[in-house]
């Protein structure tokens, strides 16, 4: 954790009155500071070029008032990194190098305005991430459980031991992938949330909600499941079958609600997240509120006040 005084991650989940706030989505702020983002890493290809830009990112979600970082390395991939010639120990590097940039905007962070507790969480999206073809908004890759498990626990490993607070295994857009990583995360000594893709009252891959909960029922270490990625207009009831499911605290962090027009590389649509629907989600169970794709640090901001 960040300060010696910091109460554990999974702790504060369960002690703490108040939800802790997440940041917004990290490509849409480097986006708007002027980097490129059109590259099959992602942001992550940041990490190797531009990793101070990496940091200012992070340290103005924690300035607008979220407590959690989620690292550059949602695309992060050994199998990415190897199509761009980037070799398994240099890549290996890139991934730690993106837990220890969050780490050094939460000192920056701390420095301006000590005494918050401030977290790190490792970014690990799903296999389609890595095919960086929209695949991860529709699962069902022709992969077995156990085939995904050994994609997901190189990269889980290298993760786990650049000691971030915890791990987000996110957008997850069916119940196979959440098995795989579930069985993944096991015995790392790192605690994780699982947070799903969805559409309406299912997965992205058309799965039932219940199903794809629950498979992380009995994981000791998973100590957060819920949902990202999605519509705001969709969270609300996915939180409330998240709890209902696991009876674990939720993590709900939705996109703005315009959508991605794949064919024209833009987004289309209006925003309709909003920091008012907090205190449904609060009710419903939700221990972690942030946004994902197209939140920026102004709607973070109204978010953390208006958990106090």
């Amino acid at each position: 954790m960040t300060s010696a005084a910091a109460p554990a991650f999974a702790d504060t989940l369960t002690s703490s009155a108040s939800p802790v706030v997440l940041d917004g989505g990290l490509s849409n702020q480097l986006e708007s500071a002027g980097h490129d983002l059109a590259d099959g890493l992602w942001s992550a290809r940041l990490l190797a070029d531009r990793p101070e830009a990496i940091v200012a990112a992070h340290l103005a979600y924690y300035e607008a008032g979220a407590s959690v970082a989620t690292t550059a390395t949602y695309q992060a991939t050994f199998e990415g990194f190897a199509r761009r010639g980037t070799g398994h120990d240099r890549a290996a590097g890139l991934l730690t190098l993106g837990v220890e940039l969050a780490r050094e905007a939460a000192r920056r962070a701390e420095a301006k305005a000590p005494g918050r507790p401030l977290w790190v969480a490792a970014s690990a999206g799903p296999y389609g991430a890595m095919l960086a073809d929209g695949s991860e908004y529709r699962g069902r890759y022709g992969l077995t459980v156990a085939e995904l498990e050994r994609f997901h626990r190189p990269r889980l490993e290298v993760l786990a031991a650049a000691r971030p607070d915890v791990l987000a295994l996110e957008t997850v857009p069916d119940a196979d992938e959440g098995r795989a990583l579930v069985r993944a995360v096991r015995g790392l000594g790192v605690p994780a949330w699982l947070s799903y893709g969805v559409v309406g009252d299912r997965t992205r891959a058309g799965g039932p909600l219940e199903e794809a909960f629950a498979v992380a029922a009995a994981s000791e270490e998973i100590v957060a499941v819920g949902v990202n990625c999605c519509a705001p207009e969709d969270a609300g009831r996915a939180v409330a079958v998240a709890a209902r499911v696991t009876g674990k605290p939720v993590v709900v962090y939705p996109n703005s609600g315009e959508e991605w027009d794949a064919e024209a590389r833009a987004w289309r649509g209006r925003a309709t997240f909003s920091a008012e629907a907090v205190s449904g989600w609060r009710r419903a169970g939700a221990r972690l509120i942030g946004g994902c794709c197209r939140v920026g640090p102004d709607a973070i901001a109204e978010l953390a006040a208006r958990t106090g």
